[in-house]
């Protein structure tokens, strides 16, 4: 059996609630979906500030995964791609993003397309990430204006707004494929592609199907990536949290 532990960065619980929900529908039979919560986390991740205070308690969550060898690979779900680089630091396992995850499957199946976020604040972090991932090129992203949250309290009405956008989007963009850039958009997916006639991706189903390949197909990190000064790195991280730890982690990193 493959297990995916999904992990939530924010501490809403009814979010954490739903993404688990998403994942199981996009899971592939033998596949076990643990999702996890950033209990130290903000309520909601918007900007760049939201996302520097959700990685601690994200990586806490990873380390102790770890020590319990948990899970066979990672999901971070936040579009942001919260912390990502610093979780691929914790583990020889592999960790996806919804964000990239979500961003590679559109590129796969469209020549352009187009992002549709929460808040503007938001829009310039998407920006880079799709640079990083050479993706830009091929991509714009707008903005809802909807609050994270907000797409719980109102489903209707986020559904409505987000569908404008992405009338917009077929007109100005001429795009091909629609992102959905939140977490909390997951359950939209289907109805916005059968309402506007378009392929509509969202990040959590992607990861969870990324990660059931990888994972197939016995892919991991490189272990010279996982050099000593990272192990020490990692230890520090673990011992300062829980203390008796971190003799455990080096050992997951070294690949014992």
């Amino acid at each position: 059996m493959t297990r995916i532990g999904i992990i939530n960065p924010n501490s809403t619980a009814s979010m954490t609630t739903s993404i688990g929900a998403a994942a199981s529908r996009a899971a592939q039979a033998g596949t076990e979906i643990i999702v996890m919560q950033n209990e130290n986390g903000p309520a909601s991740i918007e900007g760049a500030i939201d996302g520097a205070m959700a990685v601690p308690g994200l990586l806490e969550r990873i380390e102790r995964a770890e020590q319990d060898d948990a899970v066979d690979a990672y999901i971070i779900a936040c579009f942001d791609d919260t912390g990502l680089d610093a979780a691929r630091m914790l583990t020889r396992k592999p960790v996806i993003g919804i964000g990239e995850a979500a961003a590679r499957v559109a590129s796969i199946m469209a020549r352009r397309f187009t992002v549709i976020t929460t808040l503007p604040v938001s829009i310039s972090i998407i920006e880079d990430n799709l640079v990083r991932y050479g993706l830009s090129s091929f991509a714009t992203v707008r903005a809802s204006g909807i609050p994270v949250l907000a797409l719980e309290a109102d489903g209707e009405a986020a559904l409505s707004i987000i569908g404008a956008e992405i009338r917009e989007a077929l007109r100005v963009d001429r795009a091909d494929a629609i992102v959905l850039g939140c977490a909390g958009m997951a359950g939209m997916a289907k109805r916005l592609s059968g309402l506007h006639c378009i392929p509509v991706v969202e990040g959590v189903s992607a990861a969870v199907r990324l990660a059931e390949l990888l994972v197939g197909l016995e892919l991991h990190p490189r272990p010279h990536d996982f050099t000593a000064s990272r192990q020490g790195k990692a230890a520090s991280f673990a011992a300062a949290r829980h203390p008796g730890s971190a003799a455990s982690l080096s050992r997951s990193l070294a690949g014992s």
